[in-house]
């Protein structure tokens, strides 16, 4: 009969699939060539392809020193890409900075329309790209928690442990951990704009990428020309609080009310969702259900207008006895999350710039009376309070938001777990002399930002960077679709009854042969 292990896979392949192929991995290590010096750029021509066609484009690497205030540091080598744009004429080139921490930033595809009169131009993120990758086994390791819960005590310091065991190693192999900051990121992206010939410049940046978009713009007004910021991340917004949590899920809850079909399942959606968190089973049939797993996984999925319709539903069918989508989740965990990210560039940039050694994250990030709390919070800023990481936080100045003149547009959904809407509005736009602010109602992160009405989009960055106006016009209602045709319960009992046909086919096809190879025996004794 088939392992357990293999069911498992076998399940989760068909939702998680996705999300273990987007799992930005760093650009493959390469090394520093011999007589290089700093600011060098190597480059070869490159046909870049995309869904939309190919086009002229250059690669290569772009030489930095490990740490920028030390004339005799190491050097290390970044990838670099730059797609020419279709006219001859182009104007202010567009730096891609991405999500993460600890996630490459060599992944961007721009659209035509983006490189109608633009370069684009992509630079590898020290840590997570390029020469030296600061990976962790020790903590893809404990990230699968200790014990029957995730968000344990003893589940959280072990992962602590982990990190910090990780970090003594990486030191041991004579990496400056304090040189892998955010400020650091921007000086390679200055040395990259010098390398290129560009004057000044624009940025396109995405969830974390936006906070690196920040201090670039306090560093160098005069560099950039516009910036455009996707799923807006401002200081201290690393840590998700649960009061902001609480009142997405309320949000959410308000629309599920408008519907008259959402409202036979449930008549309040927060509700369900916190006696189901409060009210875990631990096992749906021979499945065990990790609390702190399902928790995790839940706030991940919640970032998504689509994949928070499955996390509601799961949510919903486990209130009414039917846990097996809980299950799922927590067996997607242990695929999905330990691998999910590069952790030493993820602990090194967040670290830096938000860590508040003040704080109780553990006891804080998981208030009584709260529908879900703030899980991932609680499991990475609780592992930090109980380590004993000596990572240098990044200049005051940077910590905090200031005042600004570049031209700045916030594009933000209005259901977005990861950048709430609220936090840009609140705290960012009131410092941005020359800054609008999009929010798109109904949607999510970043992914749901680019692809929900993609040509809408595309017009609102363009309009943007041509124009300094930024074009919402096309952009149309949206409504937060609940209804869920593949939700987990459904899979995994559909997977469960193909893998039982599956055994069910073995066992007679084995004892077919049997049978046949024992009448051929019969035969030859008579």
């Amino acid at each position: 009969m088939l392992s357990r292990k293999t069911l498992v896979i076998i399940t989760i392949v068909l939702v998680f699939g996705i999300m273990l192929i987007s799992c930005n991995r760093g650009e493959s290590s390469m090394s520093v060539p011999e007589g290089v010096k700093v600011g060098d750029i190597m480059l070869e021509p490159y046909e870049f392809k995309t869904t939309s066609g190919s086009y002229n484009a250059e690669r290569g690497s772009l030489i930095v020193p490990e740490n920028w205030n030390k004339d005799t540091s190491r050097l290390i080598a970044l990838p670099i890409i730059r797609i020419h744009a279709i006219t001859d004429k182009s104007t202010e080139p567009i730096f891609y900075l991405g999500g993460g921490p600890g996630s490459s930033n060599m992944v961007f595809k721009p659209s035509v329309a983006l490189l109608a009169n633009h370069d684009v131009v992509m630079v590898g993120y020290r840590g997570a790209d390029g020469s030296v990758i600061l990976d962790c086994p020790e903590v893809k390791k404990a990230m699968k928690g200790l014990g029957k819960d995730l968000l344990s005590k003893e589940s959280v310091i072990n992962l602590g442990k982990a990190f910090q065991k990780s970090f003594e190693r990486l030191q041991a192999e004579g990496v400056d951990l304090d040189c892998y900051t955010m400020v650091d990121v921007v000086q390679d992206m200055e040395a990259a704009r010098k390398a290129l010939g560009y004057n000044r410049i624009n940025l396109i940046s995405e969830s974390y990428g936006t906070r690196v978009a920040q201090i670039y713009a306090y560093q160098h007004p005069d560099t950039i020309f516009r910036s455009a910021m996707i799923g807006v991340n401002p200081p201290g917004c690393f840590v998700w609080e649960p009061e902001i949590i609480d009142h997405q899920l309320e949000y959410y809850a308000q629309l599920w009310a408008k519907d008259p079909e959402c409202i036979i399942r449930t008549p309040n959606l927060a509700q369900s969702i916190r006696n189901v968190a409060h009210n875990m089973p631990s096992h749906w049939l021979f499945f065990p259900i990790n609390p702190g797993k399902v928790k995790a996984v839940t706030f991940g999925m919640l970032s998504g207008r689509n994949s928070a319709a499955m996390v509601f539903d799961a949510y919903i069918a486990a209130e009414q006895g039917d846990a097996s989508g809980l299950a799922l989740m927590s067996l997607a965990y242990d695929l999905v999350s330990p691998s999910s990210a590069i952790w030493g560039d993820f602990c090194t940039k967040a670290v830096s710039a938000d860590f508040d050694p003040n704080r109780d994250y553990f006891t804080e990030m998981e208030p009584p009376g709260s529908i879900l709390g703030a899980p991932s919070s609680k499991l990475s800023w609780g592992c930090a309070q109980y380590s004993q990481l000596l990572i240098k936080s990044i200049p005051e100045e940077f910590r905090k938001v200031q005042d600004c003149d570049v031209e700045t547009l916030l594009v933000s959904g209005s259901v977005d777990f990861a950048t709430p809407a609220e936090n840009a509005t609140n705290q960012l736009l009131p410092h941005l002399t020359k800054g609008k602010q999009v929010i798109l109602a109904e949607m999510g992160h970043c992914g749901d930002l680019w692809n929900v009405q993609p040509e809408a989009f595309e017009r609102l960055l363009t309009s943007f960077y041509d124009t300094g106006v930024a074009d919402d016009s096309l952009f149309t209602y949206a409504p937060m679709e609940f209804s869920v045709t593949w939700g987990f319960p459904r899979i995994i009992k559909i997977a469960l009854i193909l893998i039982l046909l599956i055994v069910l086919g073995v066992i007679w096809l084995v004892r077919f042969i049997i049978r046949r190879i024992q009448r051929h025996k019969v035969r030859q004794t008579t």
